[in-house]
């Protein structure tokens, strides 16, 4: 399909078909099975009448930035805690996410030479799909844990029963965390100069240093260079402050629903949970609920490429999302594992290439190399999640498309929870601190270790693009 009229036309009929109960009609995967419905009702009910998270300009401003990625002009950084908890909820851990993401943002866009969008898994990621709905510990079988906005961690009846207030304490967690990440982001603590003095310390530290110093002492130069211009945090709004934007998978679509306003400026419904939701790779059948529900919001839109995915369903799942074709839209998260990606990723590129549907490419190395330690860990090696973001580059440039995007699970606290990196984790170390509760996520040095690395790709691309010129 290559007429924007005809694009604009399927737009409008099947927005005609749309609201935002309509996916109550189709089948649904990975839901919990609530016993009260007049305790969900009442959830409900209260979360409708809160005030939105976000707002629906805030979203058209992402989307606006993210149809500069698809362009590549940008680049987009994605990345937080693999599900956010109500137990480790503080300003501290906030903050020290908040930092790693401003740090690996300030290495990709001096390396890279692109302005870097800047997404966080948080102020929402309370959900997580699972492979089974129960799981069976010494002969006793309870329901799977589904993140905190579902049930509890702790192996008891009592604790994993759905329970709807849980989705009311999530908003409120969430909203107090986008307070803070706004006074974060815009009362001076994302000053580009201190930013750099933490890359500094990181550098100090890192077995690489020379490596990671090099890129440093360049950035400081750049810095000081700027000051003699009269360009200082006092002067220049842009080096004191930042854009933060939030994304969480649209899992729980009761809560999504809950949430899901119409635009007074546009009329046009947003969900106002986050500013960009997606949806995953266990959600994504064109026909099923999680789709039909994402179809009619306006929100920038992800969706998890995974290995078992067709290129033809592809095309056809961006048609069903996209039908107008707008740049920013939709971010296409590829999540194949290092030893897939090579075999599956060409094929999906090369199709929504040639169907001139434009997207932005984002790597999430994570999710496909996931393995079991020697020491009976989940854990996910550096080192494959390495090898993927090269293939993802070297497949890009091999298929004529932009490597937009990272996504990543990490946290900015000093977890043993990946191996490998120049910190060179061992099985034998992932008990000292590994405290997710769902994934394995990388630390604060291996995600500012990965930044450099894909810092560098982009600088390789940026040249290449260059020479062919």
């Amino acid at each position: 399909m290559d007429n924007p009229s005809q694009w604009r036309v399927d737009e409008v009929l099947m927005q005609e078909n749309w609201s935002p109960q309509s996916w109550r009609t189709k089948q649904i995967r990975q839901v919990p099975v609530y016993e009260d419905e007049s305790a969900l009702d009442a959830a409900l009910s209260q979360i409708k009448a809160y005030p939105p998270l976000v707002f629906a300009g805030e979203a058209r401003r992402l989307k606006d930035r993210l149809a500069l990625v698809a362009e590549g002009k940008a680049f987009l950084l994605q990345g937080g805690d693999c599900a956010e908890s109500f137990a480790e909820f503080s300003a501290n851990n906030i903050r020290d996410t908040f930092r790693v993401l401003l740090q690996m943002a300030v290495v990709l866009t001096y390396g890279g030479g692109l302005p870097v969008v800047k997404v966080g898994r948080i102020a929402g990621q309370f959900a997580k799909p699972r492979s089974s709905d129960t799981e069976v510990i010494d002969g006793v079988e309870l329901p799977s844990y589904r993140g905190d906005i579902i049930n509890g961690s702790d192996f008891t009846e009592n604790d994993r029963k759905p329970d709807p207030q849980r989705m009311v304490t999530a908003y409120t967690q969430a909203s107090a965390t986008l307070n803070l990440l706004r006074a974060f982001a815009q009362g001076g603590y994302a000053d580009l100069h201190e930013v750099h003095r933490w890359n500094l310390d990181f550098v100090k530290s890192s077995p690489q240093s020379e490596r990671y110093g090099a890129l440093a002492d360049r950035l400081s130069e750049t810095l000081e260079f700027m000051a003699a211009c009269g360009l200082t945090s006092e002067t220049t709004p842009q080096i004191r402050e930042t854009e933060f934007f939030t994304s969480h998978e649209a899992l729980l679509l009761n809560f999504e629903e809950a949430l899901t306003r119409v635009d007074s400026t546009t009329g046009d419904w947003y969900d106002v949970s986050a500013h960009l939701l997606w949806i995953g790779d266990r959600t994504r059948d064109l026909e099923e609920a999680h789709v039909e529900f994402m179809r009619g919001i306006k929100n920038p839109l992800g969706l998890k490429c995974g290995p078992s995915l067709d290129p033809d369903n592809l095309v056809s799942l961006v048609e069903r999302l996209n039908p107008a074709n707008e740049a920013g839209r939709i971010t296409l998260i590829c999540r194949m594992g290092a030893e897939q990606a090579a075999i599956k990723l060409p094929p999906l590129m090369r199709k929504v290439q040639a169907a001139g549907q434009k997207v932005v490419w984002s790597s999430d190395p994570m999710h496909g190399n996931t393995v079991k330690s020697s020491t009976g860990f989940k854990t996910r090696p550096f080192e494959l999640i390495r090898q993927e973001v090269q293939t993802f580059f070297d497949v890009a440039k091999a298929e004529g498309a932009h490597p937009g995007g990272l996504h990543l699970e990490m946290t900015g606290k000093d977890v043993t929870e990946c191996t490998g990196g120049s910190q060179a984790i061992t099985d034998e170390k992932l008990a000292d601190r590994y405290h997710t509760y769902c994934d394995p996520r990388l630390n604060a040095s291996q995600a500012i270790e990965l930044a450099f690395m894909v810092a560098e790709a982009l600088k390789a691309e940026r040249e290449g693009r260059r020479g062919a010129k």
